[in-house]
């Protein structure tokens, strides 16, 4: 008798089990879902996701279904349902009805790391409040009036101490030299008066950000969960200090947060006060800095392409009455073969592999049915590397941005830094200091690789061995 409802219950087990698994593989939908495969139970798609590699080129996961589905797919990654977006009108669709048909998401994980109450995350008023409050602190009045001379010191300082050195990685230093300067805009860190580093927290909370959500010991998973909890009881630690100091004046932007949670009725809470600091000092520096480094590595490949930048930022020296004096605000807009760099720069380097939204109603669209719920990823290195949109897209080519119009969002063609309402707040404080660093950079100093400059994608860029310069003055031999 035992045995035979062992039997049966093996039985019932497995047809539950294969209809389990039918109906991962065949989700509902109220129409036709693109086509795709949702790879394996609660896993799907995502071991494939995260492989390494090192092409230069639309990354082989997307690369391989475009040619098998075409330019919309579906998957899942980490335990959800995914939309794979390739079209650059579908994209351009999904930018223009955020907050209607699309809302800003990413996946669990992503949330886990950013926070719950990350501003990526909110929507509506909120997000719109506190992109206002951001605004402050990287605004156009701002940065003309302090953050242009901020950054150009502590380029040249930096810039000043890498020649005295017979090698440099410059990811490291870049990154450095960026999170000194936000970090004290945004909290008043000193790193040389601290007792935390707060940047090794990030550095940890950085090597795992696009990792397989693996949350155990040993695992870039992990380490990226522990650099968040080691920062975040740094900033609540530094808001009670403050919060317990009425008579303290304006410093920075963290008081300026504190004083709209000290209002009667405040639109904020504490825990979205914390998270907005976290994601603020992250986005800061690691993007910048792993711009720049790609920036130096296509110069230093492309003589041509320095040759005329060095020509645009000698003739501005030439242009002053005191060569010695700092950047203007007109010296700074006039650099348009230097913008030309940037952006051909953040094209290739595909720094964000996705943008992520989700469907807030079914959504039919281009033969297609998004279902209400699913996320849809939108990634601009299909866009940015489509040979039909851009002539020779895997060349280093500045010129192609010649007699464009300035970029002040993004495009259907062009969204290294998003799109639609959620544009990068920080996007023209990146284009800042990138300008800034090349300024002093090629007018003086010189320089040469030593090793490195190896790129791996997983799918986050990254450089695993480097990109070791040696700095030399421009007086030197």
């Amino acid at each position: 008798m035992m045995a035979s409802v062992a039997v049966f219950s093996g039985i019932l087990l497995t047809i539950w089990l294969i209809q389990w698994a039918y109906r991962w593989r065949n989700p509902r939908c109220s129409g036709r879902l693109p086509p795709g495969s949702m790879g394996l139970p609660l896993i799907g798609e995502t071991l494939q996701f995260f492989t390494p590699n090192t092409t230069s080129d639309v990354p082989p996961f997307v690369k391989e279904r475009m040619k098998k589905y075409g330019t919309i797919f579906k998957t899942s990654l980490v335990g959800r349902p995914l939309v794979v977006s390739t079209d650059p009108e579908l994209n351009h669709f999904v930018f223009q009805q955020e907050g209607k048909l699309f809302q800003s998401w990413y996946p669990d994980t992503f949330t886990e790391i950013f926070g719950r109450d990350n501003v990526g995350s909110l929507h509506g008023f909120m997000y719109k409040y506190l992109k206002s409050l951001v605004l402050r602190l990287f605004g156009p009045e701002n940065l003309k009036e302090n953050l242009l001379h901020d950054v150009e010191k502590s380029v040249l300082n930096s810039l000043s101490s890498w020649s005295g050195q017979p090698s440099v990685e410059l990811k490291e230093a870049t990154s450095k030299m960026i999170f000194d300067l936000t970090a004290k805009k945004l909290i008043s860190y000193d790193p040389s008066s601290s007792s935390d580093n707060l940047r090794k927290n990030f550095v940890a909370f950085i090597r795992g950000l696009i990792s397989f959500p693996l949350n155990i010991p040993g695992t870039a998973y992990h380490q990226c969960m522990q650099g968040r909890k080691n920062a975040m009881k740094l900033l609540k630690t530094m808001l009670k200090e403050r919060q317990n100091s009425p008579r303290r004046q304006c410093m920075d932007f963290f008081d300026s947060v504190i004083e709209e949670l000290k209002k009667e009725r405040p639109v904020i809470t504490e825990t979205i006060a914390l998270d907005l600091m976290f994601v603020l000092l992250f986005a800061s520096f690691e993007t910048t800095s792993l711009a720049l480094t790609v920036a130096m590595k296509l110069l230093t490949d492309n003589p041509r392409v320095l040759e005329e930048l060095k020509e645009e930022h000698e003739a501005i020296l030439k242009h002053r009455e005191n060569p010695d004096s700092g950047i203007t605000w007109n010296e700074y807009k006039s650099m348009s073969f230097t913008f030309q760099v940037i952006n051909e720069t953040v094209r290739l380097a595909n720094i964000v592999p996705g943008i992520f939204r989700k469907a807030v109603e079914d959504i039919k669209i281009k033969g297609f049915t998004i279902p209400a719920g699913w996320g849809v990823m939108v990634c601009p290195p299909a866009v940015h590397l489509n040979p039909e949109i851009y002539k020779d897209p895997l060349a280093f080519n500045p010129w192609r941005w010649k007699d464009k119009l300035e970029l002040s969002g993004g495009s259907k063609h062009f969204m290294a830094l998003g799109g639609g309402l959620r544009f990068c707040v920080g996007a023209d404080f990146t284009k800042l200091q990138m300008a800034i660093f090349l300024h002093c950079l090629v007018t003086k100093y010189k320089w040469r690789a030593i090793r490195g400059g190896n790129i791996v994608r997983t799918p986050g860029l990254g450089f695993p061995d480097g990109y070791h310069i040696q700095f030399f003055p421009k007086t030197c031999c």
